[in-house]
């Protein structure tokens, strides 16, 4: 399975932009699916999890701006960006733990990273 990330591009500082982390084959189920960014220079850093009871986590940088959200008929988890800033400025990568089939163990899957960039 691959995970697709899309949805990225330039936006002007307080627009919203929404990404898209899809899988590319129907899933037995997901543990949690992960969106990090990495910033020139900066160390790649965890923005938003969700996981399979629905909870979820934000950083504290980008909450009250950013929502997780799935669509499970879909394969599909969305990272809603709003309020924008230029320190959102990334490339942003879906992570997902999930299996593939029934009896498969739980593995971990990237996706290709979208640039953000927000100017000022």
């Amino acid at each position: 399975v691959q995970l697709q990330a899309s949805g990225g591009g330039l936006v002007q500082a307080g627009g919203s932009l929404r990404l898209s982390c899809a899988a590319s084959r129907s899933i037995f189920s997901i543990n949690a699916v992960d969106w990090y960014r990495q910033a020139p220079g900066k160390q790649r850093e965890l923005v938003a999890r969700i996981i399979s009871d629905g909870s979820t986590y934000y950083d504290t940088s980008v909450k009250g701006r950013f929502t997780i959200s799935r669509d499970n008929a879909k394969n599909t988890v969305y990272l809603q960006m709003n309020s924008l800033k230029p320190e959102d400025t990334a490339v942003y990568y879906c992570n997902a733990v999930l299996k593939v089939r029934a009896w498969d163990s739980p593995e971990n899957y990237w996706g290709q990273g979208t640039q953000v960039t927000v100017s000022s």
